[in-house]
């Protein structure tokens, strides 16, 4: 009996060393505060922007969707976008601006022909959103036009404007 009790007091120890080494290593690689989060928290303020067909692609759309990453990295605004597909009309391009104002969308920007005649035509009857349209010509309180005679201070305008936009106690 006295072998076994010796073999059992070595267990009983072993196990015991395995626990008092296990917890300190844990307590030693235990973060001492949070890790940086993943995500990128954004705030209830969402801009907008109308294409043509081309997308995000097309000569005028690309600058325009540049500086609006630029200011929602400065700002945590999200920003998205919406092609219109299908004929370059105004009548096609209101219902998909129709979509962007249903999705809550304070800053709306329109490139292209039809985009920008959409926005004409329908800017008063939403006094509460702004609009910037680039390339073209639209008129009213709300309404802000972007000359895209030069593509590189597109980016620059564009991205100033969103971040004038976004409510400075929001950030």
């Amino acid at each position: 009996m006295g072998v076994l009790s010796v073999a059992r007091r070595w267990w009983v120890w072993a196990i015991a060393a395995a626990l008092v080494v296990g917890g300190l290593v844990t307590w030693l690689a235990w973060p001492s505060e949070p890790p940086p989060p993943r995500a990128r928290p954004y705030l209830e303020f969402t801009a907008c922007l109308l294409t043509d067909e081309k997308g995000l692609a097309g000569a005028q759309a690309a600058p325009v969707w540049a500086g609006m990453q630029e200011a929602s990295l400065a700002t945590h605004a999200k920003v998205q976008y919406q092609q219109v597909m299908g004929e370059a009309t105004v009548a096609n391009a209101q219902p998909y601006l129709a979509g962007l104002l249903q999705r809550q969308c304070a800053v709306v920007f329109a490139v292209g022909p039809a985009q920008v005649g959409a926005v004409a035509a329908q800017a008063s009857k939403y006094p509460g959103v702004r609009f910037v349209v680039v390339g073209g010509s639209a008129s009213g309180a709300n309404v802000t036009v972007v000359d895209a005679s030069a593509p590189s201070g597109v980016q620059g305008r564009v991205k100033t404007l969103l971040i004038e936009a976004v409510p400075k106690n929001a950030r």
